[in-house]
């Protein structure tokens, strides 16, 4: 059987949060593990202008490697995407219900009843809605209350700039009365607002409640690349498993990364991501990630952001990650690496 041709280009993506894509992609590592191939490697966010950015939410693009929130990556699969989920993480980033100066309100219980901010954006798949839908949820839940048990505001958002702007701008003139948000970003834009934090949804000692689009967050290829190319893909994920092994000894160069992938400052990647998080950059597959995204996957469905049902243990295929290892440890680690 010939060989099949190697692709010219492989391209990742990735959201706008803690990532080992980010952080290799920040040291010239990617670039630098294909270049003996003559295979370059692009990130679509620094694509040109022409480039396919609506790929990031759909997946069209067959080289792709994402490493982003689950809400599209799900959609992308529930519409019929051939993708695999071959990775996951887990990382705390700051998700808090936000209320106007001066509200008492300050526990998930205090949420009865009030107006909560729902944003509505013009786009193919919606996950700011999802995020704040699920957001409410969760801190609802840790009170032993549900959606029903508050009054959900529709909140256009189109044409807005800036994240949580438009909830921002509806709770600062009193049309609604909590805001969800999340990120740095999110830490800054609320102190800009002077809005106060009601519920720190991070605090709530069960995972479960903190399940939403960045948690737990999905790395995604192509079927049609693992399927002619598993050794690039497996190459690919020991790229970043290095680069998650160098962030957990290397907080204040992961915080200046962060920097620059959220476009924060320094106070909020601080306030957004805790200590430890320079630690927890690492993929896998485990039963505990499996189950939380399996029950994010029901939540969507159930509010009507997927059209059909993704069977999560079906999808994911841990064959990647374990040739991915198996590439590290017979890999020494080099003395020092490009640094783009």
């Amino acid at each position: 059987m010939t060989a099949a041709r190697l692709p010219e280009t492989l391209w990742f993506t990735r959201c706008p949060v803690p990532t080992a894509t980010g952080v290799a992609a920040d040291r010239g590592w990617l670039a630098a593990e294909f270049a003996p191939d003559g295979i370059a490697v692009r990130s679509l966010q620094d694509a040109d202008p022409g480039a396919d950015r609506a790929a990031h939410y759909t997946h069209d693009l067959p080289g792709l490697f994402r490493e982003g929130g689950n809400v599209p990556a799900l959609w992308a699969r529930s519409r019929g995407q051939d993708t695999r989920l071959v990775g996951l993480t887990w990382i705390e980033e700051r998700q808090a219900v936000l209320v106007a100066p001066g509200s008492p309100v300050r526990d998930a219980g205090a949420l009865r009843g009030l107006r909560l901010a729902v944003p509505r954006h013009d786009v193919p798949i919606d996950f700011w809605r999802a995020m704040a839908l699920r957001g409410f949820e969760g801190a609802l839940a840790s009170a032993g209350l549900g959606l029903g048990d508050a009054r959900l505001v529709d909140v256009p958002a189109a044409g807005r700039t800036g994240q949580w702007a438009a909830e921002l701008d509806a709770l600062r003139r009193g049309e609604v009365d909590a805001v969800y948000v999340k990120g740095a970003l999110a830490v800054e834009s609320a102190r800009r607002a002077g809005a106060e934090v009601a519920v720190e949804l991070d605090a709530l000692p069960d995972p479960a409640h903190r399940v939403n689009n960045g948690t737990p967050r999905p790395l995604t290829v192509h079927q049609d690349l693992l399927d002619r190319h598993p050794d690039l893909v497996a190459r690919f994920l020991a790229v970043l498993l290095r680069a998650a092994d160098w962030a957990a000894g290397e907080p204040a160069e992961v915080a200046r990364i962060l920097g620059a992938e959220t476009g924060a400052g320094a106070e909020g990647v601080a306030g957004a991501y805790g200590d430890g998080t320079h630690r927890t950059l690492h993929p896998d597959l485990s039963d505990p990630r499996l189950d939380l995204l399996a029950r994010q996957e029901a939540a969507l469905r159930a509010h009507g952001f997927l059209p059909e049902a993704v069977d999560i243990r079906a999808w994911a295929d841990p064959e990647p990650l374990r040739r991915a290892h198996r590439i590290l440890a017979d890999t020494p680690s080099p003395s020092h690496a490009p640094v783009a």
